[in-house]
This record gives structure tokens, C-alpha cells and sequence, in this order.
């Protein structure tokens, strides 16, 4: 006997699949959903100003509902089923593709014996083989497209995927330039993403940030486990894709992002909050605003020397920050390397000569600031 239950493998959404636009995907999944007899409806979209980020569509029956109209004046009353079937799709930013990166496909509706049979048959016959098979066809094409599109899958022994990574030219030509300052984000990983009843894969990225000041996708992971040796694989294959060349400094949630600890390492400004947001403003028109209000600022510094060494000098900086609230910092000067440091760091971590410094160079007459302190990004 034949149903609807049954549906092409090549019409069943998969993690990873990458469509040019947001409709593209969700007509995918509408056309998924009629082959496999049920209707579906937005759950939920996020926006970034009038740009939708992500979209959350699942089956109408989700949920644990009942219409409130009587039966005898309803004689087919609608219910929730507490459906779990869903997908989740956003947006990468820095290519302007959307990709599927969570799948729920158990769909609990009432069928017939025969209808449950087959669609329990054709679950078990949809196999992490062949979605391994699949993602990695899928890949090549690519690579075919373009030959400096870079990919690593590493399988199991049953031929399912354990890893995954792929970054396109575009990344890895960026990667070149910007490499000062990278992010291993896992924001996503906040909901393991459901492949089959009982497998789950990881979705991660590497993350940049470019001279306009804006994230910058450099690669995209797919993880089975959380391990060291994961971890490894995945390090080494980012070290084979982008030549050998490592992130001067690279980032990652479970630990880098306190603000104590970057206040000593160069991050370009970007923060755990910003790693799933673009930045609207360009780099240059608002980097020189934040200059701007550092010169601004010196006018509420009073510098003086405090001792001075072979044309090393210490100064206090002191700043007031309100009628009655002072604050003091403690600025050194070279005056041979024309080194300038701040012990409140602003340059180190984000690349902006604060106004204790300048107020310090104002008061040893330097007109030029070394070319050190003006950076390439």
C-alpha cells in the first residue's frame, strides 16, 4: 500500500543544506511537509532591524491544544499534538546565504497501522550514511565551482559524519589580512541539533572582524563530540586550510571572553554579545568618532610628573569624571621610543590611544604619535 508517509530522500531537509534566500528554504520545507502529510506554520523570526536573522517553522499541530468550539457544534474539533517536527534556518552574514541548522523530522500526527509502519521503516531507512554521503557530494560540487573552497570530513567507522569543516575563498582571502583577532563561536551550540532520533551534531564558526568593524564568517564546523581529540582534528584542519597560519589571537567562550582578561589582549572591540550580531557602523567613520572623544576628554585631565629617569618619565593622569568623583591613572613615556602606556589599557585592547596618553603627549609637546599606534585595520 503506498502513502504519503513515504518521501523522496532527496526532498527531506538535511543540516547543512544552504539556500540563496529565506523563501528558497521555506518552500523546501513546505514541499517536504505536503510529501509527508502535514502543514506547517512560523513559529518564530528574529530581526536585526528590518533584516530577519533566523526563522523557526514548525508543524501546525505543535503544541498541546484544543479548540474551544463544542463538538456538537464542530464535529471535527482542531488539536495540538505536541508535534515536534521543525527546522531552523539563519542566516551566515558574511555570504548572505541562509543554512539549516537544526532539524527535528519526528512528526507526531494519528494514522492509520499500515501508514505508522511505513513511516517507521522509511525513518530507519534514512541512514547517517547516506546524509554522510549527501553533505560530502554536496562539498565537492562546490570545490568543483571553486577551487579554493577548502573542506575536511572525517567519518566514522560506519561511514557517519564525525567532523566537518569548509570556509570559501572569501574567508580564507580574509582570513589572510585579518587574522589579529579571531572568535570560535559556539553560540549556536546552545541547542544540540537533532539529526536522526538519537544523533547530534555540533554547529560552530569561526569568527572575525574586518576594518569596517563587522563580523566576518572564516569557516563553519559540524562536531559529534566535545572532546580533545575533536578539538585537535579541528585546529589541525584549520591550520591545513589556512596554510599553516595561526590566529594571533583566538577566542573562545568558555573562558576568553572576561572583560579582565581582554583588557590585555588586541580584540578589535568585539564582545561575546556581538559574535551573533553585525555591526552597522562602518569601521572608519566610527572608530574616528571614539578618537574624537578621547581628544575630547583630555580637557578633564590634569597631568604631572611624578618622577623622571634617563628620558623615562612616570606620570599620574588624573581624571574627572563628575563634580565630585576623580579618578587616577598611572601613564609612562619614552621619550627616545616614544612609547606611550596607559595602565588602563584602551590601546592593547582595542587599538584607540586613550585620553590619559594623549593628555601625557600633549604635555611633552609631541605632535606626531609613532607609527606604531596607528594601526593597518
Amino acid at each position: 500500500m503506498q502513502t504519503s508517509c513515504v518521501v523522496d530522500e532527496k526532498f527531506v531537509p538535511k543540516v547543512g543544506m544552504i539556500f540563496k534566500t529565506l523563501e528558497e528554504a521555506g518552500k523546501f520545507y513546505k514541499h517536504y511537509s505536503k510529501l509527508a502529510s502535514f502543514s506547517t506554520k512560523i513559529r518564530n523570526t528574529t530581526r536585526d532591524g528590518d533584516k530577519i536573522k533566523n526563522q523557526l517553522i514548525v508543524c501546525s499541530r505543535e503544541g498541546r491544544w484544543k479548540s474551544k468550539i463544542s463538538p456538537i457544534l464542530k464535529t471535527n474539533p482542531s488539536a495540538g499534538l505536541n508535534c515536534l517536527a521543525k527546522i531552523y534556518v539563519h542566516i551566515m552574514k558574511d555570504v548572505g546565504l541562509w543554512i539549516i541548522s537544526k532539524i527535528v523530522l519526528n512528526h507526531s500526527r494519528p494514522c492509520c497501522p499500515d501508514q505508522a509502519e511505513m513511516l517507521k521503516q522509511h525513518k530507519e531507512n534514512i541512514s547517517e550514511e547516506d546524509d554522510a554521503k549527501e553533505f560530502g557530494k554536496y562539498l565537492v560540487r562546490i570545490k568543483e565551482k571553486n577551487q579554493n573552497f577548502f573542506f575536511e570530513l572525517n567519518l566514522e567507522g560506519d561511514h557517519c559524519i564525525k567532523h566537518a569543516f569548509w570556509a570559501n575563498a572569501r574567508s580564507r582571502a580574509t582570513f589572510d589580512y585579518f587574522r589579529d583577532v579571531v572568535s570560535f563561536d559556539t553560540t549556536y551550540n546552545t541547542n544540540r541539533y537533532l539529526v536522526h532520533s538519537n544523533i547530534f551534531l555540533m554547529f560552530s564558526s569561526f569568527v572575525g572582524v574586518n576594518h569596517h568593524g563587522q563580523l566576518t564568517l572564516l569557516g563553519c564546523v559540524l562536531m559529534k563530540n566535545e572532546d580533545i581529540q575533536s578539538f585537535k582534528w579541528l585546529f589541525e584542519c584549520w591550520l591545513r586550510c589556512m596554510e599553516g597560519k595561526a590566529p594571533k589571537e583566538l577566542y573562545e567562550d568558555c573562558h576568553i571572553w572576561i572583560s579582565v582578561y581582554l583588557d590585555h589582549h588586541f580584540w578589535a572591540g568585539m564582545r561575546s554579545t556581538q559574535r551573533s550580531e553585525t555591526i552597522e557602523a562602518q569601521y572608519t567613520h566610527e572608530k574616528f568618532k571614539q578618537v574624537q572623544a578621547q581628544f575630547r576628554g583630555k580637557v578633564n585631565c590634569i597631568t604631572r610628573s611624578m618622577h623622571s629617569t634617563l628620558g623615562f618619565t612616570t606620570y599620574e593622569v588624573i581624571e574627572q569624571v563628575s563634580n565630585s568623583k576623580f579618578n587616577k591613572f598611572v601613564v609612562t613615556y619614552n621619550a627616545v621610543s616614544r612609547d606611550v602606556k596607559c595602565h588602563c589599557l584602551l590601546f592593547e585592547s582595542r587599538g584607540i590611544l586613550c585620553r590619559h596618553s594623549l593628555s601625557v603627549l600633549s604635555f611633552e609637546r609631541v605632535d606626531n604619535v609613532a607609527l606604531k599606534y596607528i594601526l593597518e585595520r
